[in-house]
């Protein structure tokens, strides 16, 4: 082949790898709402709007996605679950928290991810495709995790860290049951095990990274639904080039999650049904963030999720 033809092919591969690194880059700022029903209420209560955030992973520079989080206090929902991951820099406590803004005057309920804990770090990004037990974190600088946690807390939202807690918005009242990160091991099973609430109206199960073991858990106590975060949807997934705003089909999870519910709402386990014993509805966010060292996706937006909960028939 003639030396000019390998310039060619060589050039035209560097101007594809350039244009798609350029996309996925500026869909990692395309930051979209979901809207998704759940039907988990008592016959005759009225519907009530809950919205999940996850996997924030903010830095203070980030303007336009703290202009985005702050304007979700205009659908004044009656509830508020943060699955985690909110930090990505040891200054980003008091720009979560100012950007969270009015959404801290409506009750909500929090846990933590890994990345609240520990300093995001430079990784290969084929390494995300690789089985990863969360243990990378020695010698890494802590995260003020306890500054956000008191920062939430001191708004009115309930810290579900390895507790259950029950909480009454307007009519209802809700049971709920949190673990520390999974992903890192912090889950403390024991701490919440045992029947979900009968008394109570809903009971969810809340937790940042969506290991079976915990899935199995709460299923298996009586949850009706189970909401969790960490898989960023897959990130970078396989698109469906005659849509490419419709979420693409993922290639991992980051954990023992199987890729097909990435994000969404699922059944738990995956084929049960409404009504069966030991079984939930499950949602995953795909998150608002990346690392702020691999800030690309592909085939799945940046989100946030207004779940809205209505009676189960």
């Amino acid at each position: 082949m003639p030396p000019s033809r390998i310039l060619g092919l060589l050039g035209t591969g560097v101007a594809a790898g350039a244009t798609a690194t350029a996309y996925a880059a500026w869909e990692a700022r395309q930051y979209t709402l979901r809207k998704v029903d759940v039907p988990v209420l008592p016959a005759g209560m009225r519907p009530l709007r809950v919205l999940h955030i996850s996997d924030i992973h903010m830095t203070p520079g980030q303007t336009r996605k703290q202009e985005w989080l702050r304007g979700l206090a205009d659908l004044e929902p009656d509830l508020v679950i943060d699955t985690g991951d909110n930090l990505a820099h040891r200054d980003s406590v008091p720009v979560v928290l100012d950007s969270l803004g009015k959404l801290l005057d409506r009750p909500g309920v929090f846990v933590h991810g890994s990345n609240d804990y520990f300093e995001p770090g430079i990784r290969n990004p084929l390494g995300y495709l690789l089985p990863d037990n969360g243990k990378r974190h020695t010698n890494v600088p802590a995260l003020p995790w306890g500054d956000l946690s008191a920062g939430l807390a001191g708004a009115g939202w309930l810290d579900l860290t390895n507790r259950t807690a029950t909480l009454a918005v307007g009519e209802t009242r809700f049971s709920f049951a949190g673990v520390d990160d999974p992903h890192l091991k912090y889950d403390d099973l024991a701490a919440v095990a045992g029947p979900a609430d009968a008394m109570a109206d809903v009971r969810l199960g809340v937790a940042h990274a969506p290991y079976l073991r915990v899935l199995d858990q709460f299923a298996a106590d009586g949850y009706d639904a189970i909401v969790a975060g960490h898989t960023h949807g897959g990130q970078v997934c396989l698109p469906y080039l005659s849509n490419l705003r419709r979420p693409g089909r993922a290639l991992t999870t980051n954990c023992d999650l199987e890729p097909a519910r990435a994000r969404g709402l699922h059944r738990h386990p995956a084929d049960s049904r409404p009504g069966d014993p030991g079984s939930a509805w499950m949602h995953v966010s795909a998150g608002l963030g990346t690392s702020p060292y691999a800030r690309i996706r592909v085939a799945c937006r940046p989100e946030a999720t207004l779940l809205t909960l209505r009676p189960a028939d």
